[in-house]
């Protein structure tokens, strides 16, 4: 497995990491189970704000337009059919639709491995002995990715997310901090480089190493 392995220090280290193999190297046999959770992810946080008016909703039309005969035009009872402009709509969106997709804690944790797994096959996984940002700073946690070949959508997966990694990370554009046991598809597979911490590795193996 193709793994760069980095000093806390952003220098490159002797030794290469040692990655548990329940969780990095699951082949998946087809796409279907992360394309599945991918979906999952984008639909359990989609916002439901679309609402449109029926014909019972829209104010006016209480006057019948013309005469019911003699006119040689169409009946019509109320503007606001849904056939005229300005009327209801049929069948648009009320704002009650539910857009949750539920997929199974197994399922979902075995597709976190198959992402994990493309991750570190196609070299995107860098792992760093530790991660400290000298005083807290924006521009040192610049120079620290970009010293370990981190550059743009970087996604860091750290043990524990601590106040000052959240303030050293949160103004970089297209970096994102997450905490182990919070890893999902969508952040691994829209990341070009995964920057992981050597204790985020064992938090990682010890959540998702027990699921065969």
């Amino acid at each position: 497995m193709a793994v760069a392995t980095y000093t806390k220090t952003g220098t490159k280290a002797t030794t290469a990491a040692k990655l548990d193999k329940a969780v990095f190297a699951v082949a998946p046999v087809n796409h279907e189970l992360i394309k599945e959770a991918y979906v999952a992810y984008m639909a359990n946080g989609r916002e439901n704000l679309a609402q449109t008016k029926t014909r019972g909703l829209v104010r006016g039309g209480g006057r019948k337009p013309w005469k019911q005969k003699g006119t040689g035009r169409a009946r019509f009872g109320s503007s606001r059919n849904p056939i005229w402009r300005g009327g209801g709509i049929t069948f648009g969106p009320t704002g009650n639709e539910n857009y949750k997709h539920r997929m199974h804690t197994t399922a979902k944790r075995q597709a976190i491995k198959q992402a994990l797994s493309l991750t570190t096959d196609s070299g995107k996984l860098i792992v760093i002995e530790d991660l400290k940002i000298k005083d807290n700073k924006t521009a040192e946690a610049v120079k620290l990715f970009a010293k370990v070949g981190a550059t743009r959508n970087v996604l860091v997966i750290v043990a524990d997310k601590t106040k000052e990694l959240v303030l050293a990370t949160r103004n970089i554009q297209e970096v994102k901090l997450v905490q182990a046991r919070y890893v999902n598809v969508y952040d691994v597979m829209n990341a070009d480089h995964i920057v992981v911490t050597d204790d985020a590795l064992s938090a990682i193996s010890d959540w998702l190493g027990g699921d065969k």
